[in-house]
């Protein structure tokens, strides 16, 4: 009995430990940047020592990759506006487009998400991880658009292409100094994009 409580109540101050630590890391990143924030300023933020850092991540990079995979979690989890769900599917994809470069843009994800992410994690990565959240919609999407008659490379392909252009587009939203006009303007494109591609199928 005794055991098996010594043994939650260390899980839970792990859990409660980890917990702190992206915390604070997540808040640092977001006010100074990965390269201005150090491990002590993160076990400093956290309450912990810096041993107790190290103990649970390796380096300050694995820490921000899981603040990352965090980030990218709450932004697929935020809920479109209802007017996404307006027009035909072309309409639909560049409304929740929109509302991707929008959200990611916001302040609180912005420098983690789209400035440092791909400079601390590498392309590659960046890319895996945005696909792991983002890729399943994308690929439901390019084969709706398709038709039943395409072929699986060819929605794979589709996917591909659009995605890029959403990366590419929440990059240049990332550096804007109107992200509502430029997010509209991206996503206006990709929409006509779409709608001339489903006209010449």
């Amino acid at each position: 009995m005794c055991y098996a409580l010594c043994m939650s109540t260390q899980a839970e101050r792990r859990t409660a430990t980890i917990a702190a630590i992206l915390a604070s890391a997540r808040s640092l990143f977001r006010a100074r940047g990965f390269e201005a924030t150090s491990i002590d300023d993160i076990a400093e933020g956290a309450g912990v020592a810096k041993g107790a850092v190290y103990h649970h991540f390796e380096s300050k990079e694995a820490i921000f990759t899981q603040v990352l995979e965090a980030v990218q979690a709450e932004i697929q989890k935020a809920p479109p506006p209802p007017t996404a769900m307006e027009g035909d599917l072309a309409d639909q994809i560049a409304a929740g487009v929109e509302h991707y470069l929008l959200t990611a843009s916001e302040p609180r994800y912005r420098r983690i998400l789209l400035i440092d992410g791909p400079a601390v994690i590498g392309w590659r990565q960046w890319r895996e991880i945005d696909d792991r959240y983002f890729g399943a919609g994308a690929r439901m999407a390019s084969a709706a658009l398709l038709g039943p008659g395409a072929s699986p490379a060819e929605a794979e392909a589709l996917t591909h292409v659009m995605m890029g252009a959403v990366m590419e587009a929440a990059l240049v939203c990332a550096t804007s100094t109107d992200v509502k006009r430029t997010a509209r303007e991206l996503a206006d494109v990709l929409r006509r994009l779409l709608k001339g591609f489903v006209a010449s199928k």
